[in-house]
Order: structure tokens, then sequence, then C-alpha cells
């Protein structure tokens, strides 16, 4: 690390590290990780840029706290092991969030080097050391203190809340309704972003400390709260997430191979559909695609269509791109593999075939007016400005409602809208009760999720153990 007089100077005058990212072209065409990640030359390199701020405005962006200054010291003294010991003090899950978390608007989003250039690459060091586990020290267990907790829900809300519990000493039992665990981590999230064995390592870690899954268990259906709690659970979290598709409430929204978001990529990314007829499970591989939406599931769904192999892959918002809710690093990356943005049209109505499936599209061509209660300048439509744009699929990508089953598994206070209310601690109506995640905040990111679940965990360890 650079040095004076045996005291660290930061390099705070070179350019931020450019991400390692495989070729667009190449990556378009399979479903291999479009970021390779950081190199220990410039896992280091970054890291002498950091300022080493005595007040780090970057922790107070992260909703989970990390300490983010001491990690990347640990880094420069190239002890990775420790650095990685550091993040897990407050996340379990830094291969993860260095992946998928909007690093741009939380921690990189306050980095004091980012007010007159490129803040530190935190997230990218934050994955470097998240990628080698075998280097961390085993987490520390407390003894059992014979409470058990159930956690329904096995995405980023609910297993870090499970994690956090069993450190703690609980008995922890995760019911999860797939297969597999990790939610809306492998069955929303493509593989070129986040791959599922790094997923799978990161529940194996949970099994580790304790945390038993039940899989197949679709909780509202096969059990409820009160079965639970006669099964001698002392609390239950509930972390159901979202899911709910918003519908476009257009005509044609059911004609053969329009798709909901979810639908799609919960078929290629967890029912491995990009590899049938090796697996069961089939999918429209369009030539034409057209997807509505501008948040990050939009790109996620543009960018497999295009792996599929679509010729035209095509993102439909109707706003401007720079009012698109989707991460940066997404837009740049759909658009280096080929994908084309449409800006300011919004959809009318999906035309059918002679074969009865979607052909086109109608949409209306639109302009920003006056800003909504997001701030953003709400699009009006142009009088008489209609087009077609032809499709062989077409996807909506505009939002999830809240899960239904959040109302089966108990009768806690709902609002609305359908979400749980509970407090900034995570308590619903019912004492016994936590929430957290998609399924109280509405869709959100993974980060704040995770921070729902760390948060409702010190709050169910401090009511059952001062009982």
């Amino acid at each position: 690390m650079p040095q004076v007089n045996g005291k660290y100077v930061p390099n705070a005058k070179a350019p931020r590290t450019p991400d390692n990212e495989e070729p667009a072209a190449e990556r378009a065409c399979d479903f291999r990780p479009v970021d390779k990640g950081f190199t220990k030359e410039m896992a280091l390199a970054e890291a002498n840029r950091c300022l080493d701020c005595k007040k780090p405005l970057c922790v107070t962006g992260c909703p989970v706290n990390i300490k983010i200054p001491q990690f990347i010291e640990a880094i420069r003294a190239e002890e990775f092991g420790r650095a990685l010991d550091i993040i897990r003090e407050d996340s379990m899950l830094p291969a993860i969030c260095g992946r998928v978390c909007p690093q741009e608007n939380q921690c990189e989003g306050k980095c004091i080097l980012g007010k007159k250039g490129d803040p530190i690459a935190i997230g990218q060091l934050e994955r470097f050391v998240g990628d080698q586990p075998e280097l961390g020290s085993k987490p520390k267990v407390a003894p059992s203190n014979g409470k058990k907790v159930a956690v329904i829900g096995s995405g980023p809300s609910g297993i870090t809340c499970a994690g956090e519990l069993a450190r703690n000493g609980f008995e922890v039992t995760v019911f999860e309704a797939f297969f597999t665990g990790g939610g809306v981590l492998v069955y929303g999230i493509p593989e070129f972003r986040l791959p599922k064995a790094v997923v799978k390592r990161e529940i194996d870690g949970l099994e580790d400390l304790g945390v038993h899954f039940e899989y197949n268990s679709v909780a509202g259906r096969i059990t409820n709260a009160q079965e639970l709690f006669d099964k001698g659970f002392d609390a239950i979290y509930i972390a159901t997430g979202a899911g709910l598709p918003k519908f476009l409430n257009v005509p044609g929204e059911n004609l053969p191979n329009v798709f909901f978001a979810n639908e799609y990529l919960t078929r290629v990314n967890l029912m491995k559909a990009n590899q049938f007829p090796e697996y069961d499970t089939p999918t429209k591989h369009g030539q034409r695609v057209v997807v509505f939406g501008g948040g990050n599931v939009a790109m996620d769904a543009v960018r497999t269509a295009k792996r599929l192999g679509a010729e035209h892959a095509i993102i439909c918002y109707r706003r401007t791109e720079a009012e698109m809710p989707a991460r940066r690093a997404e837009l740049h990356h759909a658009k280096a593999e080929g994908v084309e943005v449409r800006e300011l049209v919004a959809p009318l109505e999906f035309l059918a075939g002679e074969d009865g499936n979607v052909c086109a599209v109608r949409v209306q061509k639109m302009e920003l007016g006056e800003p909504d209660a997001s701030g953003r300048r709400r699009p009006v439509p142009i009088e008489g400005a209609i087009e077609e744009i032809p499709c062989d699929v077409a996807i909506s990508a505009i939002g999830t409602n809240a899960n239904p089953l959040a109302g089966m598994i108990s009768d806690v206070k709902l609002n609305k809208w359908g979400y749980i209310e509970a407090d900034e601690n995570g308590r619903t109506s019912d004492p016994r009760i936590w929430a957290g995640g998609d399924i109280v905040t509405g869709a959100a990111t993974v980060i704040l999720a995770m921070g729902a679940g760390k948060t409702a965990a010190a709050s169910i360890t401090e009511a059952l153990t001062q009982a």
C-alpha cells in the first residue's frame, strides 16, 4: 500500500479500476457471468484509492451498516480473510450483495471521492472477498437458548433473519415454497448477473450454522401461523416477498406468448427453460421481443430474451432513460449487448396474428409533463401518435403487488394494498409475528430486504430472551 513515513497515503488521484467484464458480443449469446470480478491486483489498486475517512459517509449509505473503511483497509494489507470477517459481522451475503446491490445509490453514492470524481468500487471489493469464503473464520454461534423461530420465505430478508437468529442461539426453520433456497435470488435474477452456485454457497453456509430448510412448503396453504405455534415455535418471521404481477390492463394481455416477467424469469432461471428439451420446462424463444418496464427486472427479462436468441430485443418505457429506475450498470450492459431502448411509449393493445399468438403491440407515444408524486415528470399521451411494434414475445415488467399468501398465513393487519403492517423493528399486530422485506415495503432492493431481516432478528432476540 502507498505509504509516506510509514503512514498510509491514499492514491486518490488514480482512476477508478474498471469492471472486469466479458466482451458484450460474446456474453450476449449465453448465460456466462457478465462481470468476472476483480483480480487481486485490481482489488489492491482500488483499495489504495480509499481516503480512509474518519467519518465514513459510505457506512451511512449501507442499509446493514457494513464497516466499509475497515474491510477495505484489510484488503490493502492483503488480509483478505480478515476483510471477509469484518463484512460478515454485519452481512452474511457479501458475494451476493457485491453483485446485485445498487451501490451507486447507497454506499458508493455517499463516497467522498464521488463528489468530484469516481467513488470507490465498494461493491466490487465486497464481492472480491465474498468470493473467497474459505479465507474467512467460522462464524461464532451462541449456545442454544431453547427458543424456536419459523422463517417463512428464503429470499434475502428471510435468510438474513435466519442467519442472525442462528448465530444468536435460536433453533431456526425456514419454510420455502420452491424446491430450493434463495427466493428471488434464484428465480428472479438471471445466471449472468448472479450465478446459482453463489446463492447455494450462501444457503449451505446457513445450514452449517444449524438453520433447517423445509422446501416445497407453501405457508398459507399447507401450514399457517397457528399450526406453527402449536408445533412449538416461539416466533414467526414472514418474508414472503411481493410477487403478484401488476397487470397492464390492456386488450390482448392474455394472448399466448405475452408473459409476466416473474413467470418468464422463473421458467428460465429456476426451471432451466433455456436448456429445453434437456429439461422439461419449455418457453418461447422469440425473435422479436418487446419488454415493458424500466427497472432491473425489465433489464433482466430483455437481456434473457437476447440470450435465448432474440434478433430484436426492445425495452419500451413510458418515460425517458433518465427516469428509468434500473441501475445504470444494467442499462449500460443491456445496450452494449444490443438491446434497443424505446423511450416515451406505453402499451395500448396486444395484437393477435393468424395463429392466435401475439404478433404486435400497439403503443401510444408520450411526452413528459409536470412532475408526479415520485418527483419524476408525468408521461402524457401525444394525441394521435400511435404506432405498432412487431413482436412474437411480449413481456410485462411493470412491478408487483403484495403476495396474497401473506393474508393466509395469519390474521396480522394488512394495509389497503395487502402488504403487512409492521413497525420499525418488523413487529406486526400480533406480538409473536414479525415481517420484513418486500411484503412490508413493496418491491425494493436485496440489501434493503436484508436490512429488514437483520433488524427483525435483533428485535426477536430481545423479545424472546428477555421474556
